[in-house]
């Protein structure tokens, strides 16, 4: 069976550059855990906005999560699902805001990913009645955007801890 058969999304989907964007690149037809695949494919993007001033990543970011309402809608509409596996935009942003203010390094990368996708995957209050409740576009964008909220502050802690007590 081949990858696009098993996340159930036609091959021509991935032509049209909506949808090509929402599903990461095609990294969200990942057979298996196609979050964290989407999630890997934001480290390199991390890499390239890293070096911008505070304010113009935080800008990118933002302008990135109102696109991804627009692509993760239109890619819901088509798919037909509240929130397919396959749509992976917005653990992308999520990371780049997990990510916001953090020192540019492999360690702090890697140490971001493994937050951020705890954090998506557990979906703590009230993240997860976002995640229940909120559709559309929004909503795929929003809960991801509550979970890296919680993944920032944790980073933030966690540096906080490494640097006051190694």
């Amino acid at each position: 069976m081949s990858l696009l058969k098993r996340n159930r999304v036609p091959a021509k989907l991935l032509l049209n550059p909506v949808h090509f964007l929402s599903l990461g690149f095609g990294s969200g037809l990942s057979p298996f855990a196609p979050g964290t695949a989407g999630t890997f494919i934001a480290i390199p993007i991390y890499w390239i906005m890293a070096p911008l001033a505070i304010e113009y990543y935080l800008a990118v970011t933002l302008l990135m999560f109102l696109l991804g309402i627009f692509l993760c809608g239109q890619t819901t509409r088509r798919l037909g699902s509240h929130d397919h596996s396959a749509i992976v935009w917005d653990e992308i942003v999520g990371y780049l805001v997990t990510m916001a203010m953090i020192p540019f390094s492999l360690q702090w990368a890697i140490v971001g990913f493994f937050v951020f996708r705890l954090f998506d995957v557990w979906k703590p209050w009230p993240v997860s009645v976002m995640d229940r409740n909120i559709h559309g576009g929004f909503g795929i964008m929003l809960d991801d955007i509550g979970a890296a909220i919680y993944s920032l502050i944790s980073m933030q802690v966690i540096i906080y801890l490494w640097e006051s007590y190694i």
